[in-house]
């Protein structure tokens, strides 16, 4: 296990530093060991650790672990987050920690874990995300056993993210003519998108009472989300729930002609506007239909997600400021929403290129 906070000071000496509980104030207390060895820096260091560490924990395993931590948990986040949660515990995590000691796995178990899940195609963010609760499991681990936390030294590179796929300007002119045509709610639900920003699951949570059309303002309350279940004989349910975070909550402006749409088709308050019934549509079933249409218009295929990044782009080339469109996607930050959402055509920059002087 080579997971130790150990380093060589300028008087040649080694130390070492052992996590301990953290004082009145929140900080983290640390006990120092000093050395020449490093074989005898880490010996001293494991036998403090073993020296406080609970009975209990050197016989606890992972799974053991990780079902005390969910327990604690699930009552504390939305049901979508704890399902998230159990989902890649038993996927991805018991199946590879689940028998080993908590107190014996380290570093190196965690990178052979990770160059697992690269070998079986998983990405980088799926892999990130699996390490992220890891981490918090074993936060847990040292906060309540008192075992070293082999996340502390992971270091885990990212590759590069491509950037999604949009429809260029032709393109979406003439997705916008073929939509408009339609008397289909799911091509009202795709031209909401393109006009809002709105993400998948809040526009299949969208009811009529949500949509103030005299003042043309779209209100988010609530996202639809597939998530898995605990019970083996029902896999998976769909479920209406708070959006994805406070931010997500959030009064979006309709455009004048998207409104006038929407009153030709203008249902009672509790049905939703995708379905036309008081049950909310699939999320899954959206992603067809608009794979469906992308095909009757011949136009590439797309992710339904690109329509949220093109009302982006869109925001940016009419002028919109940032904080305005972070809110309006309802991002937390407009880091997220620069670093996420606003892609720039190549059309754009020569346009910039060609506006420069060469005796300025």
């Amino acid at each position: 296990m080579n997971g130790w906070n150990v380093y060589r000071r300028k008087d040649g000496r080694l130390e070492g530093r052992v996590p301990m509980e953290k004082d009145a104030s929140g900080k983290r207390r640390y006990r120092a060991f000093f050395g020449h060895s490093r074989e005898n820096l880490i010996e001293r260091m494991t036998a403090f650790r073993q020296s406080r560490m609970p009975e209990e924990a050197a016989l606890i395993t992972f799974s053991e672990l990780f079902y005390q931590w969910y327990e604690g948990i699930v009552q504390r986040v939305k049901e979508s987050t704890a399902a998230n949660y159990w989902m890649k515990g038993q996927k991805h995590l018991i199946p590879f920690f689940g028998e080993m000691n908590v107190s014996e796995i380290g570093p190196d178990e965690i990178y052979e874990f990770i160059n697992q899940k690269k070998e079986k195609g998983l990405s980088d963010r799926y892999i990130a995300d699996n390490l992220t609760l890891l981490k918090t499991v074993f936060k847990y681990a040292a906060k309540h056993f008192f075992v070293l936390n082999p996340m502390d030294d992971i270091i885990f590179r990212k590759s590069k993210t491509s950037d999604i796929v949009i429809l260029s300007a032709d393109q979406k002119k003439k997705l916008t003519q073929y939509l408009k045509a339609s008397s289909e709610r799911s091509s009202l639900g795709i031209l909401l998108c393109m006009g809002t920003g709105l993400r998948i699951g809040e526009l299949c949570a969208l009811r009529w009472e949500d949509l103030d059309l005299q003042k043309r303002i779209l209100t988010v309350r609530h996202t639809v989300q597939r998530i898995q279940t605990k019970d083996s004989s029902k896999r998976t349910k769909l479920i209406l729930t708070e959006p994805k975070s406070e931010s997500s909550f959030r009064c979006i402006p309709v455009p004048k002609e998207l409104s006038d749409l929407l009153r030709k088709q203008c249902g009672k308050p509790l049905e939703f506007v995708l379905s036309g019934t008081q049950q909310p549509m699939e999320p899954r079933v959206m992603q067809y239909r608009f794979s469906k249409v992308l095909k009757n218009v011949n136009l590439p295929s797309i992710h339904f997600h690109a329509l949220r990044h093109m009302f982006a782009s869109d925001c940016i080339r009419l002028g919109c400021d940032m904080k305005s469109l972070s809110e309006m996607l309802g991002h937390s930050s407009v880091e997220i929403t620069m670093n996420l959402y606003v892609h720039s055509s190549f059309e754009q920059k020569q346009k910039f290129v060609e506006q420069l002087s060469l005796n300025s």
